[in-house]
């Protein structure tokens, strides 16, 4: 009996070369999609950029800013065909561990106040609400919404 092969899951810094097959998921993921520019731009500030693979397709990735102590969650998106399977949480996990290796404390994010299915995942993975921006996100060339700001905190190693 031949089984399928098993498929191949990696992970890799988001290069140059990556751009063109990730703006495609951006464009189809937001209302309001980053810009070549503002992964350019990422790349250049020395943001973590990491990309989720299976084989040869893009499953998901994130943009994520170190500060003092803590980390700043920019992007976080995952492929619409790979949806409600369990990415985001693989990507979080991932996130996690280098906030890990690089000793933050925290992780904070905006979300749409909106995004109630975005909401849910980071509340099951330990997120917690804890504020407000207002008129955070474009809606159109004049409306704007409101962002939940969230927070993850680290465990402290006494």
């Amino acid at each position: 009996m031949n089984l399928p092969p098993t498929p191949q899951l990696r992970w890799s810094n988001l290069r140059i070369d990556d751009l063109d097959r990730l703006l495609e998921v951006e464009d189809q993921c937001y209302s309001h999609p980053w810009t070549r520019g503002n992964f350019i731009d990422s790349m250049a500030m020395g943001y973590a950029m990491q990309l989720l693979w299976v084989d040869q397709e893009l499953i998901g990735y994130f943009v994520a800013m170190q500060g003092v102590d803590e980390l700043h969650l920019l992007n976080i998106t995952v492929n619409p065909r790979h949806q409600r399977q369990g990415w985001a949480k693989v990507l979080l996990e991932q996130l996690r561990s280098w906030a890990t290796t690089v000793q933050a404390q925290a992780i904070w994010l905006e979300v749409r106040i909106s995004n109630l299915r975005a909401q849910q995942i980071y509340l099951q993975f330990g997120f917690e609400s804890v504020g407000l921006r207002k008129r955070y996100y474009p809606l159109s060339h004049v409306e704007r919404e409101d962002a939940m700001v969230m927070r993850y905190l680290l465990p402290t190693t006494p």
